[in-house]
């Protein structure tokens, strides 16, 4: 009972403090969740509220605002893995049982049943693939850069097993 009040207690701080690079990172090391370094989390990101040691993520990875990720399901015992260098856009939903692939892009307001393909920008509900990147797009990537370095596909593609 005490942990449950800690998870979900340092969950709504984590909420909504300052400190997207810093201290709502470490209240969700906090919860238990485990995260990599130079992690960026978003205002109003709602990440696994009752078990956050199902979420792995790894390093420089940013989670948009909004976003929501679900690590669990009544009964099952599932988790979310995002790898490195993954750029999560504001308002996406991350379904359980997912694995993120290093240098994924998610757009904004996707929602993502299934493993996404490294270095593969998804989009839409359920999301599909739509581009491959040619370079992760992270806070030191400049913009122009990244979509120079885009291709997209000719359309779009089904993943993992939808």
């Amino acid at each position: 009972m005490l942990r449950a009040i800690k998870v979900r207690l340092l969950q709504v701080l984590a909420l909504y403090v300052p400190g997207a690079w810093s201290i709502r990172v470490w209240l969700h090391r906090w919860r238990g969740m485990r995260v990599g370094h130079d992690v960026f989390i978003g205002t109003d990101a709602m990440i696994e509220t009752e078990h956050p040691e199902r979420v792995w993520i790894g390093s420089r990875v940013t989670i948009g605002a909004r976003c929501t990720i679900i690590a669990h399901v009544r009964g099952a015992r599932s988790g979310v893995t995002i790898e490195d260098d993954v750029f999560i856009g504001p308002g996406a939903i991350i379904l359980p049982g997912v694995i993120i692939r290093r240098g994924a892009v998610v757009s904004a307001g996707s929602v993502v049943t299934s493993a996404v393909p490294e270095m593969t920008v998804v989009q839409g509900n359920p999301a599909r693939a739509v581009a491959r990147c040619g370079i992760p797009l992270s806070s030191r990537t400049p913009a122009s850069e990244f979509y120079r370095k885009l291709r997209p596909l000719n359309s779009p593609q089904r993943i993992g097993g939808q």
